[in-house]
């Protein structure tokens, strides 16, 4: 379970401050390396799209590091918004662990 409170860095914050400044990429020239629109790259860096598998393999084959690794990132941006949305964390208290539900 995710101990902190501060938010994590999202999977296109990564990818921009970690990969694309340092390499002096822009999001079109991401978006050739990839082999997808440059909507998509531009989605993905303003996370207004989720890291897919498909798109976690790209990511790696591009960069050179796992496909585990974005999806890492997104799975803990994902658990931290889900702990922190009270209609989120209303559905999960309705929930009963199976050793009381009996």
């Amino acid at each position: 379970m995710l101990m902190t409170k501060r938010k994590p860095a999202t999977a296109g914050e990564i990818l921009v401050e970690e990969f694309m400044r340092p390499l002096g990429l822009t999001q079109g020239a991401l978006a050739e390396a990839m082999g997808v629109p440059r909507k998509h790259v531009n989605e993905l860096c303003n996370d207004r799209r989720a890291v897919t598998a498909p798109t976690a393999l790209i990511l790696a084959r591009v960069f050179g590091n796992s496909p585990d690794f974005w999806l890492n990132a997104q799975r803990r941006t994902d658990l931290w918004e889900a702990m922190h949305s009270p209609k989120e964390m209303a559905r999960i208290e309705r929930a009963k662990p199976l050793s009381s539900a009996a």
